[in-house]
């Protein structure tokens, strides 16, 4: 009886930890939303985690999709496409080099994997200004590609692939399937990727939502208001909303909107590719 008493007690206490940290990492979403749906004024006058009397939401999100003739849906197709072509290479490339190293022995392989957990190490941030100088040289700064091209490297990806291909893919699999005449790149297309998905979405997501927040690649790649992803476009709306007042003033509404609208797609993804997480990690393993 005792020990069931205290297990009981142990399990209230991390339920309440779990409820302590749900609360911790929603809270600033909340905010966003409670701020989202106040004028410039009521943001400073009245209570930050409450609504005003003035509930401003649908003329909020109606003037940040319009203001300058619609440059914030313009940046958003803009992260869209940067983050969904950056999210989709990089998980392909990081499953067909995890793959090739977690089942493949070949002259360096060892030391190429260290290369790899090596760049881990190296903050993105120190490799943005020789990226820079790179792509000055070949003209592609200040095009969608400088957002691109560096966003499809993941030495972190290729890693989780790995291990994870490690386990996932039983060798006995692969060798029924060459017996049965399948090809390298036809078992990998047919049978492992199938194994591989929770680990691509999983590559996908962090890569999507890596992209989708990036700040300072951006700032330095592109010059052109019309090529901003969101997230510069609304750091230049809450500089001008610094400097001026009156109508520039009022851009600081619009910076809150323009955030809690950029979260959506965010939240929608996680909720549509979560399925590939609890779907059984031997789907397509059976022959058909």
């Amino acid at each position: 009886m005792t020990t069931i008493t205290a297990r009981r007690r142990r399990g209230n206490v991390l339920t309440l930890a779990m409820l302590a940290f749900l609360i911790y990492f929603l809270m600033p979403l909340f905010w966003l939303f409670v701020a989202s749906t106040k004028t410039t004024g009521d943001l400073f006058s009245s209570f930050g985690l409450w609504f005003a009397d003035d509930f401003s939401l649908l003329s909020n999100v109606r003037a940040t999709l319009t203001y300058g003739d619609g440059v914030y849906v313009r940046w958003l197709l803009n992260t869209l496409l940067y983050a969904v072509t950056s999210a989709g290479g990089a998980a392909a490339l990081a499953a067909l080099g995890g793959y090739g190293f977690a089942k493949y022995r070949f002259r360096g392989d060892r030391a190429l994997f260290g290369l790899v957990l090596g760049s881990i190490m190296v903050p993105t941030t120190a490799l943005a200004i020789p990226t820079y100088l790179l792509f000055s040289k070949v003209g592609l700064v200040n095009t969608p590609w400088a957002i691109i091209l560096p966003s499809l490297v993941s030495p972190f990806g290729l890693y989780l692939m790995r291990v994870y291909a490690q386990d996932a893919i039983p060798d006995s699999l692969l060798e029924a399937a060459r017996i049965d005449g399948a090809g390298e790149f036809g078992i990998f297309f047919k049978v492992v990727l199938r194994l591989l998905m929770p680990g691509v979405v999983t590559v996908l997501l962090f890569t999507l939502v890596a992209t989708w927040n990036n700040y300072f690649l951006p700032l330095i790649m592109l010059n052109n208001p019309s090529l901003y992803p969101v997230t510069v476009g609304l750091a230049s709306w809450s500089s001008q909303s610094a400097a001026g007042g009156g109508a520039t003033g009022d851009l600081l509404a619009l910076v809150v909107t323009g955030s809690l609208l950029s979260v959506v797609p965010l939240v929608a993804a996680f909720l549509l590719l979560q399925k590939y997480w609890q779907s059984g990690l031997t789907t397509g393993g059976v022959k058909q």
